[in-house]
C-alpha cells in the first residue's frame, strides 16, 4: 500500500470521494507555475479541514495549505505531500458583525459586505487571493490593516485541533502572524464593520480598484508583490517600498526565460506563458542582488515556496 492510499484509507467515503490525484499546482496557483500535487483536498468547513489533517499526521505526508493561491510559488516538480484547499465560501451577516468562511474570495467580501451597507475593508478593494490568505498574511494598504477589525476566529491548529482565538492570538504583524508561524490555518472568520458612509466607501472601493487596474497585471499571471516593504528605521516612520528600491536599479528590465518583471510594477513578477519555477527563483535571486549590491539591503521575500522536499508547510 502507498502512502497516498494509506492517506485515502483513513477518510471516511463521503471525504475520500472529493480528494483529487495529481492535480497541476499551476492551475491551483495565480502565477501558473508549478507540477503535479499528489493529493488535493477541498475542505468546506471546519471538520472536513480537522479530518484532512488527522489523515495526513497519520499516513506521514507532508502537508501544504492553499486558498486562492496567491503570494506562492510552487515548484516545477510538484508536491508529494497532501494540499489542502480551504474552500469554505459561506458568509453571514448580522447587524454589523460578518462571520465567513475562510475560503470565500478577499474582494468578494469586501462587496457583499458593502452591498449590505457595511463599510470598514473598502481600503482593501483589489487584493488577490482568499480572506484566509488576506488574515495568515495581514493584508493591508492605504494605511491600514484586515486586523483592525477582527474580533475572532476558528483555526486549525498544527496538533489538529480546531480552536477558537480572539484577534489578540493572532500575533499580527506587518504581513504574517504569529498563528501562521505555529502552522496553525485559519478556517472561519468573525469581522466587526461599520454602518458607516457607503457611498463614500463605494467611491473609494472604485479608486483603488482603478488603481489596481493602472499598477498591477490583469492579462499576465502573478503573484502579486514579491519583496516585502522595509521597516522604518526609526518607531513611528514609514515603512519604505521594496518596488522604488527595485526600479531604481532597472528591475523592470529584467527577464528570466518566460518569467518577467512587470513593466509598470517593479516587484511583481509575471508569467509570460510557459515560466518554470527554476526561471521565476533566478529572477527574484537577481532582483534581490541588484538591491544588495546597489543599497547593502537585502529584501525578504512575500511570497511562499513550495519545496517539493518540505516535510510540513503552512
Amino acid at each position: 500500500m502507498t502512502v497516498e492510499d494509506r492517506f485515502l484509507n483513513l477518510l471516511p467515503g463521503g471525504l475520500r470521494a472529493c480528494v483529487e490525484r495529481g492535480v497541476p499546482l499551476r492551475d491551483l496557483t495565480t502565477l501558473q507555475v508549478g507540477g503535479p500535487a499528489a493529493l488535493v483536498c477541498p475542505a468546506h468547513n471546519p471538520e472536513q479541514a480537522r479530518r484532512f489533517h488527522e489523515a495526513a499526521l497519520r499516513s506521514g505526508l507532508p502537508w501544504f495549505v492553499l486558498g486562492g493561491g496567491s503570494n506562492v510559488l510552487a515548484d516545477d516538480r510538484g508536491f508529494s505531500g497532501v494540499v489542502m484547499r480551504v474552500a469554505g465560501q459561506a458568509c453571514e451577516m448580522r447587524g454589523d458583525v460578518v462571520t465567513a468562511a475562510a475560503g470565500l474570495g478577499f474582494d468578494e467580501l469586501i462587496a457583499r459586505t458593502l452591498r449590505a451597507g457595511l463599510t470598514g475593508l473598502e481600503f482593501a478593494s483589489g487584493i488577490p487571493g482568499t480572506l484566509g490568505g488576506a488574515l495568515a498574511g495581514n493584508a493591508g494598504c492605504y494605511g491600514h490593516e484586515i486586523r483592525e477589525f477582527v474580533r475572532q476566529a476558528t483555526v486549525l491548529t498544527g496538533d489538529g485541533d480546531l480552536v477558537q482565538v480572539g484577534c489578540d492570538d493572532f500575533g499580527f504583524r506587518y504581513r504574517g502572524t504569529a498563528l501562521r508561524d505555529a502552522g496553525s490555518v485559519v478556517l472561519e472568520v468573525v469581522l466587526q464593520l461599520s454602518h458607516g458612509d457607503v457611498e463614500s466607501a463605494c467611491e473609494e472601493r472604485q479608486a483603488h480598484l482603478a488603481d489596481r487596474l493602472a499598477k498591477h497585471p490583469v492579462h499576465e499571471p502573478s503573484a502579486g508583490s514579491w519583496f516585502r516593504n522595509l521597516e522604518p528605521a526609526e518607531p513611528g516612520g514609514r515603512r519604505q517600498a521594496a518596488g522604488a528600491l527595485l526600479e531604481q536599479v532597472g528591475a523592470k528590465a529584467m527577464r528570466e526565460g518566460d518569467a518577467a518583471v512587470f513593466p509598470r510594477h517593479a516587484n511583481i513578477i509575471v508569467n509570460l506563458g510557459r515560466a518554470g519555477s527554476g526561471d521565476v527563483r533566478r529572477l527574484a535571486a537577481r532582483m534581490r542582488d541588484a538591491v544588495r549590491d546597489r543599497f547593502g539591503v537585502t529584501l525578504e521575500e512575500e511570497v511562499r515556496y513550495l519545496d517539493p522536499a518540505a516535510d510540513v508547510v503552512a
